[in-house]
């Protein structure tokens, strides 16, 4: 799930930094330096790997070692950037909790990226011990265990996420598809139809009841429903070719649910409602 590293605000306004990291300052210099060091990271990480190293030598401490992280991932260097955001959140000791959680959140991003799902979610883990009452944490974690067909757990975190975002359609229709997965259709049809009630035309809530219909032998149901989605999106596009195979009786294999799109961003929402 690609989100976008934004900068830590909380990072360059400490005044202190946590215990055997020096002093992070407050001034305005550190601050901009900061936010130039991390957009150059997300525009031209190759670029801004070597300055933010060359920063960190001079001693720009928590900041530069979060600019490197950054740059790391933009690079493509996930698991190398994922020790780092590990390092730096370990490294605050007990300080600054909710800037832990999401350092642990962007190493679980990392971690995900290269393709270490249990590694993610040890991270999430961690994230989710600072910060219970965020749903996209529980989401996170999900897709990890989701990613892992560990369908039960991402089950239970999908629970979480909806507890605290109870009509969020996105959330239901991933919590829909890994019921499918774990052999329960019924359960499938709830959430699918529950997704429907909210967003009647939502086309991946129509394929999921789809399959779900089909799974339980309800040729009738899962036709009406692949045809709605044929209706709604372009030809050709992954939605049509999914309802296609629908139509023609061929049930999914089992696989991680597609999470909704968009950056994850500090305080913001995953699909426009973080």
């Amino acid at each position: 799930m690609a989100r976008l590293i934004l900068p830590l605000p909380l990072l360059a306004a400490m005044p202190a930094a946590a215990q055997g990291l020096g002093v992070i300052e407050g001034s305005p210099d550190h601050l901009r330096r900061y936010t130039e060091c991390m957009n150059l990271a997300r525009a031209e990480p190759l670029k801004a790997l070597p300055a933010a190293e060359k920063w960190h030598s001079q001693g720009g401490s928590l900041a530069a070692r979060h600019c490197v992280a950054t740059a790391m991932f933009g690079a493509g260097r996930y698991l190398q950037a994922a020790a780092q955001f590990e390092s730096i959140a370990r490294d605050m000791g007990k300080d600054r909790p909710g800037l832990r959680a999401e350092l642990w959140v962007q190493a679980g991003q990392a971690f995900m990226e290269a393709g270490s799902a249990d590694k993610a979610a040890e991270a999430q883990s961690r994230a989710l011990e600072l910060k219970t009452d965020d749903a996209e944490l529980w989401l996170d974690r999900a897709l990890s265990y989701a990613a892992m067909q560990l369908w039960p757990r991402a089950i239970s975190d999908f629970d979480r996420a909806l507890t605290l975002r109870p009509n969020d359609v996105e959330l239901l229709v991933l919590r829909a598809a890994a019921w499918r997965n774990a052999g329960n259709p019924v359960r499938a049809t709830e959430d699918a139809s529950r997704a429907l009630k909210i967003a009647p035309d939502h086309s991946e809530a129509l394929l999921e009841r789809g399959f779900a219909a089909l799974a339980r032998g309800d040729r009738g149901q899962a036709n009406s429903d692949f045809n709605m989605v044929l209706r709604l999106v372009p030809p050709g596009s992954s939605a049509s070719r999914r309802a296609e195979a629908g139509l023609r009786g061929e049930l999914p294999t089992a696989s991680t649910p597609t999470p909704p799109a968009g950056p994850r961003t500090d305080g913001s929402k995953t699909g426009g409602k973080r």
